[in-house]
């Protein structure tokens, strides 16, 4: 076992989209270093450019010069989002407030997901939408001249959101969203940072016309998303102590490191620093004890993508933690209800599937057992941490889907683990 480890993991996945997308909507040359070159930013570059931006090879440093808010052109081919809906629904916004038509397609994954929450705003603000089927891609949008809007979500969606947001914004409209809880605010505090007029409180935030957005001087902080694998291999015992310096730490995100501090987890955060509006600290993480724990209600947006990695967090430690209206996971990458509880009975943990959430009741015993991912990255990487513990026996049937958000995945959990 490792004593300790010092990783730097890779930009965060949420603000690199948008540090492409808000580049490409400045009025002058930004410069963007530590951006995440995984599948799903590779996305949002391939749309840019399909879009008229001159968006050059993803690097640890580049400059991209941007075309204004109302300057992308008619692709001439469609955009392919691949498997990021991140990418689909942010540039949805852009694209509803240009005038010209684009389709958007994804892989077999992304095309089952729902569309129709950023269709229904987009549409009412002037926007039209074709679906060839139900819900999901592919989709095509005729942009139009916008009207502003205030639209309540009814949930907490960052990227409906951010559509919302960034079609106001090309647009020059004003846009109030508001949600039932606070969800990511990285869109409107990079708006904040390059000069938009932005007003935000708890649940809802305001957009005001703007005639351009300042360029980015932006080095992207870890993601806390990523870190989170490590800090919970640290905390369960499979390194002593790991150190991930420069991690994004805003509040909307760190849901899940304040669950595991709050279920006893020694983790500290150091060093911090403002950052695109945002904060950074080297997140430390040591070997802990933890208790039984709910998480339910407006802890959940924080924390939606570790939900996964909580519930392998439980069956590792041997508690019992309980998540309840995390519907939300039904309609991510795979069903990740279904699939988390699928695969830890398949491992050899007991746990219970609800139609909101799951009850993982902690046993203290060796897992053993292949894991079906359906592709999905976060399944991968949290029955990936699963596989690292002394004594387990796990194998992940797709290890390479990492490749989405965390690259260097298992590179890195050699590295410390």
């Amino acid at each position: 076992m490792t004593a300790r480890g010092t990783i730097r993991v890779p930009g965060d996945k949420s603000i690199s989209h948008r540090a492409l997308i808000l580049g490409a909507l400045a009025a002058g040359e930004s410069h963007i270093s530590g951006i995440l070159q995984s599948a799903d930013v590779h996305s949002t570059a391939g749309v840019l450019r399909a879009l008229g931006v001159s968006v050059p090879d993803l690097s640890n440093s580049f400059r991209l010069v941007g075309k204004g808010l109302r300057g992308l052109r008619q692709p001439g081919t469609v955009l392919d989002a691949g498997n990021s809906g991140t990418t689909v629904r942010l540039m949805s916004g852009v694209v509803a407030a240009h005038p010209f038509t684009a389709r958007f397609e994804g892989d077999a994954s992304l095309s089952r997901r729902p569309m129709k929450r950023i269709a229904e705003p987009l549409t009412a603000m002037g926007a039209r939408f074709e679906f060839a089927r139900d819900d999901g891609l592919p989709m095509t949008i005729h942009g139009a001249r916008l009207s502003g809007i205030s639209w309540n979500t009814r949930a907490a969606s960052a990227q409906t959101k951010s559509a919302i947001l960034l079609a106001g914004l090309c647009g020059g409209v004003q846009v109030t969203v508001i949600e039932a809880q606070r969800s990511r605010d990285h869109t409107e505090r990079m708006l904040t940072s390059l000069g938009a007029p932005v007003e935000s409180d708890d649940t809802s935030v305001s957009l005001s016309p703007v005639e351009a957005i300042a360029p980015l001087e932006l080095a992207v902080p870890g993601d806390p998303s990523s870190a989170a694998y490590l800090v919970a291999l640290a905390v369960l015992g499979g390194t002593t102590e790991v150190q991930l310096p420069d991690v994004c730490v805003n509040r909307t995100r760190t849901g899940f490191i304040e669950t595991l501090r709050q279920m006893g987890a020694k983790i500290s955060y150091e060093d911090r620093e403002a950052v695109a509006g945002d904060s950074s600290a080297t997140i430390v993480a040591r070997k802990s004890r933890l208790h039984d724990w709910i998480v339910s209600g407006a802890e959940i947006p924080s924390m939606i993508d570790e939900l996964p990695l909580l519930a392998c967090v439980a069956a590792a430690a041997g508690v019992t933690v309980e998540v309840r209206d995390a519907e939300e996971l039904r309609v991510k990458e795979s069903d990740r209800i279904s699939t988390v509880a699928r695969n830890l009975r398949a491992v050899g943990a007991t746990v219970e599937e609800m139609h909101d959430g799951f009850v993982v009741r902690g046993e203290k015993r060796k897992l053993a057992g292949k894991v079906v991912t359906h592709g999905d990255h976060r399944i991968a990487m949290a029955f990936g941490i699963l596989g690292a513990l002394a004594g387990n026996a796990i194998e992940i049937d797709d290890p390479d889907c990492v490749a989405v958000s965390y690259p260097d995945f298992w590179q890195h959990l050699r590295s410390v683990g």
